[in-house]
């Protein structure tokens, strides 16, 4: 298959980005200030994050669509709000995680957000569970930016009137040079920050304009390191098929109706993790030290034991230490429970830890 391009990828080439192949994308890695530095001025400023690679799905339908749509999604999407958006999951009969996801109702029906990897397997699963009774479509001629960072509202603000009112997990409809654009106050940083939908043939002025208000480009390898400090899932990582939302530490984005009432697929294993079955949990890690402990390492107990593995792992730059998340069996899950950690065929000392690591700096 032929990797893909985002319409802002010979920007991103003028502003001196290294690329690496991600979801079936060339999307860029880091610019020349390097991670770190990326990394720090989100956290301290304003980055700008192209992530049109993730899919945008809208669904326009009757007042029957949060009905059927909550026969695959655990929200309780016939009390959700318009405007208001919600975390979520795709789940499969096993209770597994196909992917997740952020609902928001909108005045005809719902947009959704799927991640890169997954969008064309998702775009099956709901139109086969919809049988074709409403309009559904993945859009190839919109983009998706990211503005993450303590002065993204005010900057935004400045380009886009109206801005700086939404709430954490609410959007909006607004105009930018005549061209509709939503916006949502979110995004996966752990700061607060706006993700706009803007077509393909105007994102690389907006682009521009965000850049011209001193917001800096910021590639993958920042993306990844934040979100981790924010103890948040990288999809194919810390959660996947065989992973239950119940096991990934993520009950609270199933809503106390679906909890109860169940109705979606993949309850019966759900309902069983929630009434005691549950074997292991996702927790946060941290090694004692200086070393990184990446996806697939091995964990211990103080008895020589294996407990678990990491599935995600990386240098905190706010935090200023190694950090890491990953599986243990549950008696082991308790924060500050020693554990060892195995990197090249040496045992390391570490802790489980409570996520997030960083604290969230969300607008609610």
């Amino acid at each position: 298959m032929e990797i893909q391009k985002t319409a802002l990828y010979n920007y991103h080439k003028s502003l001196g980005a290294k690329f690496v192949p991600f979801a079936g994308y060339e999307m860029p890695v880091q610019y020349s200030s390097g991670i770190v530095d990326e990394h720090k001025t989100t956290r301290r400023s304003a980055g700008m994050f192209d992530v049109s690679h993730m899919g945008q799905l809208s669904i326009e339908g009757n007042q029957d669509l949060a009905a059927e749509l909550e026969k695959i999604i655990p929200v309780d999407l016939k009390k959700i709000k318009i405007n208001q958006s919600k975390y979520s999951f795709l789940t499969n009969e096993e209770g597994g995680i196909c992917d997740d996801l952020i609902v928001t109702k909108v005045e005809k029906g719902f947009n959704i957000i799927l991640n890169a990897a997954c969008k064309n397997n998702d775009f099956k699963i709901i139109s086969s569970s919809l049988k074709n009774k409403f309009k559904i479509v993945l859009h190839k001629n919109l983009s998706l930016i990211a503005l993450q960072g303590p002065k993204s509202s005010k900057i935004l603000e400045k380009i886009i009137s109206g801005v700086s009112s939404l709430k954490f997990m609410n959007g909006n409809k607004f105009s930018y040079n005549g061209e509709n654009l939503y916006i949502t106050r979110s995004g996966y940083t752990g700061e607060d920050g706006f993700e706009i939908s803007i077509s393909n043939k105007f994102v690389e002025d907006f682009a521009k304009k965000l850049i011209s208000h001193d917001v800096k480009p910021i590639g993958l390898g920042a993306r990844d390191t934040l979100r981790l400090e924010a103890g948040l899932c990288l999809y194919g990582h810390d959660i996947n098929e065989t992973t239950s939302p119940i096991e990934a530490n993520l009950k609270w984005a199933i809503s106390k109706r679906r909890r109860e009432e169940g109705g979606f697929v993949g309850y019966k294993k759900i309902k069983s993790d929630l009434n005691g079955s549950l074997s292991r949990l996702r927790v946060g890690v941290k090694p004692e030290g200086k070393i990184i402990a990446r996806e697939g390492v091995k964990i211990f107990s103080g008895d020589g034991k294996e407990i678990g593995s990491i599935t995600s792992g990386t240098f905190g730059p706010s935090v200023n230490r190694s950090i890491a998340m990953g599986y243990v069996k549950l008696n082991f899950s308790k924060p500050g429970t020693k554990i060892f950690l195995e990197v090249r065929e040496k045992k390391h000392e570490a802790k489980i830890s409570e996520l997030p690591f960083y604290k969230k700096n969300y607008v609610r």
